[in-house]
């Protein structure tokens, strides 16, 4: 069955199809892709079955609407400790932004987009690639503040930014899941603080 798209829908509909996808990214994130039914998310969201199939062809579609929302919301942060970089100690910042994020959650829920990285990457291959560009997004915008840093030399002429802003994500997406079990912001503080140590010792060669 064809769906509408989000740029054809009236301001109505983009709002009922916004609360369909919050609703069932909430219901996602606490039970599961595959624990998270249509049925589920039709009853919390308050919407009819013809409803749901206006907007999403199938669970797959609905999926993939989920993890756009995740990335959005995930990235949205990102932005707010990224965007203004100009030297190493503004990496604090960002560190700070995303350590209190977690400590107000109560360190529950880890990473959305990893969360859901780890559940569908190896069965649902459309997923995985989504999923892939979201941490690709991710990675550049690291990149592009680490290269924001290099240009002001404070870091050697020849650094490997894109190893670094490889490295600095896979350190934080560990240092969320190890906070998600310990429930405490420990592991996420050691990974970012450890990671912005290494860039500072590359400046003082």
């Amino acid at each position: 069955m064809p769906t509408t798209t989000p740029e054809k829908l009236t301001p109505k509909g983009r709002a009922t199809r916004g609360r369909i996808v919050a609703t069932a990214a909430e219901l996602m994130s606490q039970r599961g892709v595959a624990g998270t039914t249509i049925e589920d998310i039709q009853n919390a969201a308050a919407v009819s079955t013809s409803q749901m199939y206006h907007y999403f062809a199938d669970k797959g579609d609905l999926v993939a609407a989920v993890i756009d929302f995740q990335t959005d919301q995930v990235l949205a942060v990102q932005h707010l400790g990224l965007d203004r970089l100009e030297c190493i100690d503004d990496l604090y910042r960002w560190r700070d932004i995303m350590v209190e994020m977690m400590r107000g959650l109560g360190c529950v829920g880890g990473c959305p987009v990893g969360s859901l990285a780890s559940e569908l990457s190896e069965t649902d291959p459309l997923a995985r690639a989504q999923l892939m560009r979201s941490f690709a997004h991710w990675e550049t915008l690291i990149h592009d503040g680490l290269t924001v840093i290099a240009t002001r030399g404070e870091l050697p002429h020849g650094t490997d930014v894109d190893q670094l802003a490889l490295a600095m994500l896979a350190a934080i997406q560990g240092g969320l899941l190890l906070s998600q079990v310990r429930r405490n912001t420990r592991p996420l503080e050691a990974a970012i603080d450890t990671m912005i140590d290494y860039l500072r010792t590359l400046g003082v060669r």
